[in-house]
């Protein structure tokens, strides 16, 4: 499996901007599928953006259109979530994942999580 490792969380005010960040090893990431997910407190985990092996096609959260980009550098191995305009509702810890597939939304398609890095929108 590869092993996956998230930063750049923090507080933030309404309307601010974050870019999270996933660090993989283990493996060849560019032969994985990343995706991002949430959970906040009492709710369950929810997809919120995911991109392709070659970063070619995205799919993301409807919530989140136009507010959350991902993108990656398999170079780097590297995957980030640019989180703009923020919202109190966005606040969750946000986990990176990893998946075989081609493009994955579904959170039992990912066999590979992160420790989550928690994000905390204040109004």
């Amino acid at each position: 499996q590869v092993q996956l490792v998230e930063s750049g969380g923090g507080l933030v005010q309404a309307g601010g901007s974050l870019r999270l960040s996933c660090s993989a090893s283990g493996r060849t990431f560019s032969n994985y599928a990343m995706g991002w997910f949430r959970q906040a407190p009492g709710k369950e985990r929810e997809f919120v953006a995911s991109i392709s092996r070659s970063g070619s096609n995205t799919a993301s959260l409807v919530s989140v259109k136009g507010r959350f980009t991902i993108s990656r550098d398999n170079a780097k191995n590297t995957v980030y979530l640019q989180m703009n305009s923020l919202k109190p509702e966005d606040t969750a810890v946000y986990y990176c994942a990893a998946s075989r597939n081609t493009l994955a939304t579904m959170a039992g398609d990912f066999g590979s999580w992160g420790q989550g890095t928690q994000v905390t929108v204040s109004s």
